[in-house]
């Protein structure tokens, strides 16, 4: 990794910075950001330990201005080559002028993307068909968050304001679906604290995500379940409403079983025991959990995970780990809702994927 990162420094300094018009003094003052953001990128991989909120702070900025810079300058650098090819004075013409708006697109992304990060999740609203729904749950309102990571950057005030703007939609259920934290117990507990006070009207169900495996999955969720909070480990609850019943069930993060084994998905455990009438829906993380859901019997199956990618360009590339990336999906008869998550992980930046408190409207098909 660190080889990797020292290379694309190399070459996104020799691919540009002669290429500016910032003299001597501005080549050598860039070279030197060049330097400093190589040795601060392999700090923002680890700033789950990180206690310095300006080391974190820096390091995590680093990673996203360089992640945007890298990706412009190799297009850049491939569109440079398509105009040497086809005989284009590429020096006197285009090259100097690339470079700036090289620079250009990587700050808007950056000003951009730090704004729609830090903001407050906006409100999406979703409405779902589901059949065999009872008209006793007809409007029912589930309310969804996901991905929030607590951590380095994402602190106990950001999630105050989440959760005031989830209690204000007056939802009749909450669902957490997963990573809300990037660190231990005894370094967040502080931070993910105003988390007890979502109210929904049947409750609030959370399920584990991949990064609580990371950061300490059981002792996690014996804090959580000390706020109160209902953690669903392979298991369901059933809510009912004028004689009719409604089963909300959810599963461990698909890859738990690598890390504690006794915490191994499991879709048909969750279900075992419902009402066979009823309709039934499943907290899963990742949406590639979706063929067990399916299997099981679930009608709706809500996921994050994704981030929606979180930042151009990389929503392209979460196809090569999910089956989708955000929004509506089918499978079967069973029906997938991924979020794009609610806040963000690692470099406090989203453009293109904005991040989604979720209402989702529950109706008959």
């Amino acid at each position: 990794m660190l080889s990797i990162i020292v290379g694309l420094h190399l070459l996104v300094a020799v691919s540009l910075i002669p290429f500016l018009p910032i003299g001597p003094l501005g080549q050598a003052l860039a070279s030197l950001y060049m330097i400093a953001s190589c040795a601060l990128m392999p700090i923002g991989f680890r700033s789950r330990g990180i206690n310095s909120k300006p080391l974190a702070w820096a390091s995590l900025m680093t990673m996203g201005i360089f992640s945007s810079l890298a990706v412009f300058a190799l297009i850049r650098a491939l569109v440079l080559g398509v105009l040497m090819v086809v005989g284009v004075d590429v020096a006197a013409h285009w090259a100097q002028g690339s470079a700036i708006a090289v620079l250009v697109g990587v700050g808007m992304v950056t000003l951009v993307g730090v704004y729609t990060a830090r903001r407050v999740a906006p409100v999406k609203s979703v409405q779902i068909p589901l059949k065999g729904l009872p008209e006793a749950f007809e409007g029912f309102t589930i309310v969804q968050i996901s991905d929030i990571h607590v951590g380095p950057t994402i602190k106990r005030r950001y999630i105050e304001r989440i959760v005031e703007r989830v209690n204000s939609l007056q939802p009749d259920y909450v669902a957490v679906t997963g990573d809300l934290v990037d660190g231990s117990v005894a370094q967040l507990s502080q931070h993910i604290g105003p988390l007890a006070n979502l109210n929904g009207a049947h409750g609030v169900g959370v399920v584990t995500g991949n990064h609580e495996y990371y950061s300490g999955a059981p002792a996690w969720v014996a804090e959580l379940r000390r706020m109160g909070l209902t953690v669903l480990m392979n298991e369901h609850r059933i809510i009912e409403r004028e004689g009719a019943a409604l089963v909300i069930a959810g599963i461990t993060d698909y890859s738990a079983g690598a890390y504690e084994p006794s915490h191994t998905s499991d879709a048909r455990a969750a279900i075992a025991g419902a009402p066979t009438d009823a309709c039934k829906i499943l907290l899963a993380h990742q949406p590639r959990s979706s063929e067990a859901a399916r299997d099981a019997g679930f009608d709706l199956q809500l996921s994050g995970h994704t981030h929606g990618g979180q930042f151009w360009p990389w929503m392209h590339f979460v196809r090569m780990q999910q089956p989708w990336v955000a929004g509506i999906h089918h499978l079967g008869k069973l029906t997938v809702y991924i979020s794009r998550g609610t806040g963000y992980w690692g470099p406090p930046i989203r453009f293109a994927a904005p991040s989604e408190i979720t209402r989702i409207r529950l109706v008959a098909a």
